[in-house]
């Protein structure tokens, strides 16, 4: 397993993570929930926690050990097992049916947010916890915390600085138009395939969603997902989408969309055969990683937000991967506890993964300083209507969270399927909004 499949809580965490799925039919649940308070007493914490995760990669190369024996530091009287689950919504969302899935375990999708209480123990009241952490709105059900995330996501463009300087681009682009400019300067100019699609693993194309929030500077944009139509003129999934089209359709992206590699993209940007990617911030390690195994400068992968302005800033949504939580059923809540603490506040997994902390007052990650020197603005979207847009999206059959729809998009820009974009965006506010209407959203 990658690493990009670590982070399919950004099409998990940036497009879903908190858009929890419409139900689970699990039993597994004890409807009166429980508490799962920080323990005092490092010398008391006492047991054995499984652990389930998505992050088969770094528990068979034995990065989660070592986290282990750091945190065996503090409390050395826990033993804590990993259980690595390579297809983890699948397999995780079965076990929930019974009481035995783990002690910790990441969130699955498909738990519906007001569930949280019949699987999970609490962490605390959103009012204190909120106080030192990002992403607690994501997780408050009944105003308590049910999961926290080690890490915060933010969507962008992975570029090729080197490439891009070669085509006579230093600034980074304000407006759509200005994105398109550059591009073609790209092509004009350089060898790079300006816009790579990765339209053949498809989930790249959901990425876009994210975009959401960023182009209006708005922390209400999910909300507005849930009123309204997010293909209306000026929304900012509209604009999203508008300008994945524009770029196809100009001929600024590779010959064949259906051949595509997402793994032969990171080598291929690295070297500069591929100017410029939609991805997040997850990504950039992946690149850095690729450019030292080609040979190639890893500070040559760039990072940039979307292109738009608000009061002559850009914006930049955050929102967590996978939240971890106890299990309701734990008889080691304690420990699994003091697991979720320390893994948030004290193993470095945000630094190791070139990530956002969840922790407030921590600096930003070093891979994002062109963002703190550009005065980039991040913002954290509400996502009190979360449940009701995933509801809406499942209804309406849009899948704002899946690659089909951008495909067909794709498929219409590049002239392999037949359609206008005017038509297509008005036929998907339409369907959203009469979903909308019948659930009585």
């Amino acid at each position: 397993m990658n690493h990009r499949r670590s982070h399919r809580g950004l099409i998990g965490a940036l497009l879903a993570a908190g858009l929890m799925a419409a139900g689970c039919t699990g039993t597994g649940g004890s409807a009166k929930g429980a508490d799962a308070e920080a323990p005092d007493d490092p010398s008391k914490v006492s047991g054995t926690i499984t652990v389930l995760t998505h992050r088969t990669d770094i528990v068979q190369d034995g990065t989660m050990d070592k986290y282990a024996e750091e945190f065996n530091r503090t409390y050395p009287k826990v033993k804590v097992e990993f259980e690595a689950i390579t297809d983890y919504e699948a397999e995780v969302k079965i076990r929930m049916n019974t009481e035995n899935y783990g002690d910790v375990l990441m969130i699955p999708a498909v738990i519906k947010k007001n569930d949280y209480p019949k699987f999970f123990a609490s962490l605390g009241s959103e009012d204190e916890r909120s106080k030192k952490y990002r992403f607690t709105d994501y997780t408050t059900v009944d105003g308590k915390v049910y999961g926290q995330s080690p890490i915060g996501v933010t969507p962008g463009f992975i570029y090729n600085k080197k490439v891009w300087q070669e085509a006579g681009i230093t600034d980074w682009p304000t407006t759509p138009d200005e994105f398109l400019t550059a591009l073609k300067a790209i092509e004009a100019k350089t060898d790079a395939v300006p816009y790579y699609t990765n339209f053949k693993a498809g989930w790249p194309l959901a990425q876009w969603t994210s975009v959401n929030g960023s182009v209006g500077c708005d922390t209400k944009a999910t909300t507005k997902l849930a009123e309204g139509d997010p293909w209306a003129k000026g929304a900012d999934l509209r604009v999203a989408d508008e300008l994945l089209y524009d770029i196809v359709h100009e001929g600024l992206i590779e010959k064949d969309p259906t051949t595509t590699n997402w793994e032969a993209s990171k080598p291929g940007t690295a070297k500069g055969d591929i100017a410029t990617q939609w991805l997040g911030s997850w990504a950039i390690i992946q690149f850095r990683q690729a450019a030292e195994q080609a040979g190639t400068d890893p500070d040559d992968i760039g990072f940039m937000p979307f292109p738009a302005r608000t009061d002559g800033k850009f914006c930049a949504v955050v929102a967590p991967d996978y939240n971890q939580a106890v299990n309701v059923h734990s008889d080691n809540k304690p420990a699994a506890r003091a697991w979720i603490d320390w893994f948030t506040d004290k193993s470095g997994y945000a630094d190791d993964n070139l990530a956002l902390s969840p922790l407030k007052d921590a600096p930003l990650p070093d891979v994002l300083k062109d963002y703190e020197d550009e005065g980039v603005k991040f913002l954290e979207t509400e996502d009190s209507e979360g449940a009701t847009v995933k509801e809406i999206d499942n209804a309406s059959e849009v899948g704002i969270y899946q690659p089909d729809y951008r495909q067909e998009l794709v498929d219409m820009a590049r002239g392999a399927k037949d359609g206008d974009l005017d038509d297509y965006l008005a036929g998907l506010g339409k369907r959203w909004t009469g979903a909308a209407g019948s659930l009585g959203s």
